[in-house]
């Protein structure tokens, strides 16, 4: 049986904020050019509308993938956003999406709706669609709160880092510089990571290598650990 509702019903979409980290320790985030309008060619969060079919994730991970080329990779509900005039096709409701990654693991290529896909230091963005700037500070305000209380920052990294590439990785998304010797003393006592080995061919005193223990993280969870840094 179909019903007919007296109510409009706004459409849904669904965008993607996915954060990088570069060589040089900048924390990036991937931006599609528009190939069509509204606001073809200008710079945009990956996204799109979500299919009768799909739930929500669904539908982002789809969209993630066919404009960037990024697939396997898990994202997170970040808010919904709702402004009644937030996107000039009509009423559209967007549930935003965020994840972190090893920008090195994810080559993008741009397709779909989208002319390119690049990554862009989040410290100079060009002028975003939509209400995609807001959608962005949402989810950079999200991320420094959150690696504060949650080891997420772990998926910036490779999977073998020195404590230095950590720290730096720590002020990068905090915004201010944090004492060497106290980061090391809280990192180490919680016990989650794993020396592994030395640095090889590097002009300098090799650094130990680490990797973070997710099943001990998981384990001390349980027992009642609360990471902060």
């Amino acid at each position: 049986m179909s019903y007919t509702y007296e109510y409009p019903r706004p459409s849904l979409t669904v965008d993607c904020v996915i954060f990088g980290l570069d060589d040089s320790h900048e924390l990036r985030v991937l931006l599609i050019e528009r190939a069509h309008d509204p606001y073809a060619d200008c710079w945009a969060l990956p996204g799109g509308f979500v299919d009768m079919h799909e739930d929500l994730y669904s539908a982002a991970a789809r969209e993630l993938e066919e404009e960037t080329g990024i697939r396997n990779v898990f994202i997170e509900q970040l808010y919904t956003f709702g402004a009644p005039k937030r996107d000039p096709r009509g009423r559209v409701v967007s549930v935003a999406y965020y994840a972190l990654v090893n920008l090195k693991d994810h080559p993008v290529t741009a397709a779909s709706d989208a002319k390119r896909a690049e990554w862009f230091k989040t410290k100079e963005l060009p002028k975003l669609a939509f209400d995609h700037q807001l959608i962005m500070d949402t989810a950079i305000e999200r991320l420094t709160t959150k690696i504060r209380y949650q080891p997420i920052g772990f998926e910036l990294l490779p999977e073998k880092f020195t404590l230095s590439q950590l720290r730096e990785l720590y002020e990068t998304i905090l915004g201010k510089a944090l004492n060497k010797r106290n980061f090391r003393s809280k990192i180490m006592s919680m016990d989650i990571l794993e020396q592994v080995e030395q640095q090889k061919d590097v002009p300098h005193r090799p650094a130990y290598l680490y990797r973070f223990n997710k099943k001990k993280y998981a384990q001390l969870t349980k027992e009642g650990f609360v990471f902060e840094i």
